[in-house]
Parts: C-alpha cells; structure tokens; sequence
C-alpha cells in the first residue's frame, strides 16, 4: 500500500522539532537528534554514523538492527540532553532475525524527542525470520518416488535442509478453536506466498465424515473413501476440520488408519466438540498427496524438503520459516515508531508491543506470519498505521487495552491498513482486527478474505468507523464479519460508516447445514449497548442479528440485497433461558459482577445497566430501529421469540421502493438532492471517506 506524503504527516505528528538528515556524518544533530544508519554492507564494529561505507573501508554503517539499538542506548547514555530523540536508517536489502529484536523503555523517546526506526530514502527492507533454500534436484530415490502420484512424479524436487544449515523443523501441533497459540512449524513461502502443505483433497475441497462409530467423543471417525490406505505408514499426518460446527476448527494428529473399515483415529483429546457425521475436514503433511503445483512436504526424520513448484524456480524464490520468537517486541516503551520495512517469514509474530504508549507500526508490510502480524497489549495510545497485513496464520492485529473497572480508554488504533487472508492455520476467532478493553478503535481499513471474522470485539466504548470489509466469513456458518457476544455490560460500542459487501461463504455450500447464518453486524447471545449508523450493507447476508440483547440502536443505515436485513429475536427469554441463571454456561450475571455495574461511571454512561437485575435482564428491551433503509431483493425483518414492532421502538424506516439513489443499477447508492427519503430524517452515507485516507 502506498502512503502519500505519510512520513511528511507522520513526523509532523510526532515530533515538529524533529529534522531528519541523510547526509550529516555525526551523531548529534542540530536538534540533539541522534542518527544512525544500518545496511547489509555494513559491519557491527564500525560506527554506524555513515549511510555508506567509506573509501578506506574503515568506517561506515552497522550490520545489524541489534547493534544499531545498542550503539543507539550508548550514544544517549553519554548525551548531555536526557534522553534524546533518535532516527536509525535502514539501508535496502535483507536482514535476517535470528532472534527477537528486543526494545524496552529505554530504547523510546519523547514527545518532543521520538525514536524512529525507519527505510533510508524509502529504500526496500526486509526483515525475515527465516532463510532462503535452494540446490533443488529432481526425486530419484524410487522409494520416494512409488509413494508419489504417477502424475506428480517429474514436477517434484527436493533439497537437503542440514547442509543448508537449517535443522530446527519444529513441529505440527494440535490447534484451533479453544488452543491456545504456539509457533507454527517450518513454512515453505515461494514468491513472497505461504505454499500449502501436501494435502487431501486438494485446493480449498473438503472430505466428508460419513459417521462417528463410537460416538461424538470417541475419537474416531470414517470416510467414504479408499484414498486412505495410501497413508497407513505416514508419520506424521493430520486432519483438520470443522467437527461439529461451523464456527469451530482445530487440528488433530492421527493416531492410526484403519483402511478396511475406513476409520481415522486420532491422538486425544479429540476435535473441537467431537466427530459428527455430515461435517468437512481434509488430511494434511502427507507426501503421498504431494499431487498438485504449489505443495510441499518435508521429512524431518531426514532434513528433506519436497516441492512442486508452480513456476519455475529462480534464485532466492524460496524462503523457509525458522524464528519461533516476536521478530520485535516494544515493552514499557513510550514514542518509538517502526516504518516502512517489510516483515515477513516468521513462525510466530511479527511485532509485539506490551505496556508500552505513543509507540507506532505505520507503513510496513507484515505477511507470511505463523501466528500473528501486530499484537498491542496494555498502555496506551500505540497503534498500527497505513500497514500491509496479509497471509497470516491467526490474528491480523489485536488492540487490547483500557480499565474495564474504571472505563478508562486506551485508545489504541488500527487505521488506514489493508488486511487480507490471515487465519491461515486456524480459521476460526483470528480475526483480521481484535478489539478488547475500553476505547480502541478499527478506522478507513480495507479488510478482504477472511475465513471468518474480520473484527472481533469485547469490552466497551470501541469505534469501528468508515472500514471497507468484503468477502468474509467465507468457510464459516453462524459468524459475523464484525463480532461481539455474551455480556450485558460490555457496552458503548459504535460501528458506524463501513461499508459491507459481499459477505459469506465462497465454497460449497452444500458442504455445510449453517451457511446461510452469516452476518455483517452479529451483537450474538444478548449483546447490548451497540450503536449500529449509516452503514451499507450490500449482498452481505442476514446483515444485522439483533440475538437478544438490549440498548441496541440500529439508526440510517442502508441494506441493498441481504436476506434479510434484519434479525431480531429474545432469546434469553426462550431456548437460553437457563444461561441467565447464576450459574449459567455462558456466565452472564457474573461477568456483570466484575465490573461496578451499578456505580459510577458505568451507571452514568449506561443508565438503563444499573437496575438491570431488578428489570428482567433476559428481555430484550429498549432497542431501537429508525430511519433504515430495505433496497432490493430479501426481507425486511425476520421477528422470532415474540418480538415485533410492538416491542422495538421502529420509526420512519424505508422498507418498500427507491429511496431516491443516483443509479443503483450501477452500485450508486448516493441519494439525490431531491430522494424522497430525506423527507423522513435520513442522513446521506458519507461514503467518500470509506477506506485507507491519504495521511
């Protein structure tokens, strides 16, 4: 993604003292900045004050990012001005990290005086938490070539990674729905993109469990297939599925394969809610399946990488993962800022930042990830700005952070970023932006490809404003492209201005019961407190599900062609009647109970949560539905448990004809000067400002 005058904007910003110098050769600025410089032709014994080495090759840039912060923390420590501001340049190329680059509080700066970590002259750099393979050679042992498809047998090569000095394969694991996370194993990346791991079937298709022979928790399941008895003496093979919902996923590790009866076992414990017949899951890190352009598969008893390549292969094309740490972390840091650099390759993180405040990921590109690409916990202010993030193994970016005791906001951000295609090994709750705590806030992103949620939230007073979000949740049933459930005082929640479209599955559906429950604003399981204002919602399923909550305000959107626009039920009076209990499964009143529900400030910011014990708090009460607008095909509103307009306060919604668009035939959904509309108090959608802004 490009960024317009970013580093202009951005600098402004931070530090208006602040004057950046490529040129200047000595480390205290005018200002008292320091500037140091790094640069794959530099060495960690020379000083770092020169951006190119000089003509004696006695002095020049350093080596590395790690030497740079310690020259860096030496060069304050001896500064007569406390702590001065900072800008290290990182010339062009790549840099491999080895290990985490580290960087506490006294590696940050000021207001006045920030740390910058940032490209020289908006020069390319990669950082890569993992190496280039290459030595590729056609498969001539027969017995590897037997276990082989006839017709993959010539497009497969292979390589020896020992010699090439890579021995840690780590290893595949149990994970998924209610795992915890934990580094993913060795990745092969061809061309900048994560290659799939031999598998069965292939592509995005899925097998189906015929039946569960010794029940849903016995372990074992079977399929109607004999493509298992070519995996009876595989090592390592796995399944991953969707056992018994559509909202859950895990991996599990296959203890034996019965091929007479067509039974998979698996190590315990098994599967995200057992085996049940009817359900999707494939086979994975299987050789025998090698059988299809991009897969790969790697013996680690023996170090040997085989690969099918798509295209022919060229100097440097492949890239294995081999770091299991953060690539950077920020802890207890304050003004520090990352630009620019591309991040990538990595079992685990890219970028943890932990307690830390003002601190600032902007203009980076972050992809082939094994687990996360920026992760905010704690502190304040910190945020991840005009960033790439794609092709990541579980979440995007997490923001996490605020006093739910005191409602203190953190006012972390995501903003300006274009996420895409993460949830790569576990498909369900890493979503392209989590949200928790108090006051964060999710802005002008573009957030595309996802197999289930693209925002995640929990906690209060968030803002999720003017994001693009299309072609989510497109493997998962009963999911929301933007997701809260199951708390009664998690509240003030804005969701206003984005434009959803194109949400739900993309493959087949008749491989699944549930599809049809997708939705682009899910407020799940009595959910209150939301505001939902002058969205779109375009081909974007059952576009809003009201599930039972209360204080919701759903106010000038517009929904064209979703099915229906609207679903409002009272469920805690109904089939979840008994989670309301004390003890109830999904812990209602006691998460009520660990905040002051019934004091300051929550009583003044939510004055209906204060008596909400002593006002029947499983009725779906004080919900409001005003000036909507129903274009096109499906239904209006769908009322279950009871409810009706009788019971939801409904006014001067547009259900029936044209409102007054410019030219909804082409996708214009702009009212005209004169849209009969505007009559009842509608507000045209600003949907000029949707998307990534120029900064």
């Amino acid at each position: 993604m490009k960024t317009r005058n970013f580093s202009v904007a951005l600098l402004a910003a931070l530090v208006s003292a602040l004057v950046l110098s490529t040129t200047t050769l000595v480390a205290a600025q005018t200002n008292g900045t320091l500037e140091f410089f790094v640069s794959p032709q530099g060495r960690d014994q020379w000083s770092g004050r020169l951006p190119a080495p000089n003509a004696a090759k006695t002095d020049g840039p350093l080596a590395t990012l790690e030497r740079a912060r310690d020259v860096l923390r030496d060069a304050r420590a001896a500064s007569p001005t406390n702590a001065p501001g900072a800008v290290i340049q990182i010339r062009a190329g790549t840099y491999r990290i080895e290990r985490t680059l580290a960087l506490e509080a006294k590696d940050g700066g000021t207001t006045s005086a920030p740390v910058l970590w940032r490209t020289y002259h908006e020069e390319q750099v990669h950082l890569v938490g993992g190496c280039k393979v290459g030595d590729w050679k056609p498969v001539t042992d027969e017995k590897i070539l037997n276990l082989l498809d006839p017709a993959a047998r010539s497009h497969v090569l292979q390589t020896g990674l020992p010699a090439q000095g890579v021995t840690n394969f780590g290893r595949l694991m149990a994970r998924g729905f209610n795992h915890a996370g934990a580094p993913a194993a060795l990745e092969l990346f061809f061309q900048n993109r994560p290659m799939p791991l031999a598998r069965w079937p292939n592509g995005e298709q899925w097998a189906i469990i015929k039946d569960a022979p010794k029940g849903p928790e016995g372990g074992v399941f079977t399929c109607d297939s004999d493509r298992l008895a070519r995996w009876t003496n595989a090592p390592d093979a796995w399944v991953h599925g969707y056992w018994t919902f559509d909202w859950a996923d895990s991996h599990e590790k296959i203890a034996s394969i019965d091929p007479a009866t067509h039974q998979i076992a698996t190590v315990p414990p098994h599967g995200a809610y057992g085996y049940k017949p009817g359900r999707r899951f494939y086979a994975l890190n299987l050789l025998e399946e090698l059988d299809a352009p991009g897969e790969w598969y790697l013996d680690r008893e023996k170090g040997i990488l085989y690969f099918w390549p798509p295209e022919p292969l060229k100097e440097g094309s492949t890239v294995v993962s081999l770091l299991e740490t953060p690539m950077v972390t920020i802890k207890n840091a304050a003004n520090l800022v990352l630009r620019g650099m591309i991040l990538e390759a990595s079992r685990a993180q890219a970028i943890q930042i932990t307690d830390s405040h003002d601190c600032l990921v902007a203009g980076c590109t972050i992809r082939n990830m094994g687990t996360d690409g920026v992760i905010i916990r704690g502190g304040a202010r910190c945020g991840v700005q005009s960033c790439e993030v794609s092709e990541i193994g579980d979440t995007g970016i997490e923001l996490t952070g605020g006093d739910l005791k005191t409602l203190e906001p953190a006012n972390h951000f995501a903003v300006n970023c274009r996420i895409h295609h993460q949830s790569r090994w576990d498909r369900t709750y890493r979503p392209a932006i989590a949200i928790n705590g108090v006051g964060n806030r999710a802005a002008h992103n573009i957030i595309h490809d996802g197999p289930h949620n693209a925002i995640l939230m929990g906690g209060n007073d968030h803002m999720v404003e003017y994001n693009d979000i299309s072609r989510v949740c497109t493997q998962t049933g009963d999911a929301g492209a933007v997701y809260m459930g199951r708390h009664l005082e998690q509240r003030g929640t804005v969701v206003r201005y984005n434009y959803f479209h194109d949400i739900g599955p993309t493959i087949n559906a008749a491989q699944s019961d549930r599809y049809t429950e997708v939705m682009a604003v899910y407020l799940d399981d009595c959910y209150c407190g939301v505001t939902v204002l002058g969205n779109l919602f375009e081909r974007a399923g059952r576009a809003i599900m009201l599930g039972g909550g209360r204080d919701n305000t759903i106010e000038n959107n517009v929904f064209v062609d979703c099915n229906p626009a609207l679903h409002v039920d009272q469920r805690g009076k109904g089939w979840a009647a008994k989670s309301f209990a004390p003890d109830g499964d999904w812990v209602m009143i006691r998460n009520l109970r660990s905040v002051p529900f019934d004091q300051p400030p929550y009583s003044t910011r939510y004055p209906h949560l204060a008596n909400i014990l002593e006002d029947d708090p499983a009725a779906a009460k004080y919900n409001r539905i005003l000036r909507n607008i129903r274009f096109g095909k499906g239904k209006w509103i769908d009322w279950l448990d009871g409810m009706s307009e009788k019971t939801v306060e409904m006014t001067d919604n547009w259900t029936e004809g044209d409102p007054g668009f410019v030219n909804p035939a082409t996708g214009n959904y702009r009212l005209r000067a004169d849209a009969p509309v505007l009559k009842t108090g509608f507000n045209p959608l600003p949907l000029d400002q949707v998307g990534p802004q120029p900064d």
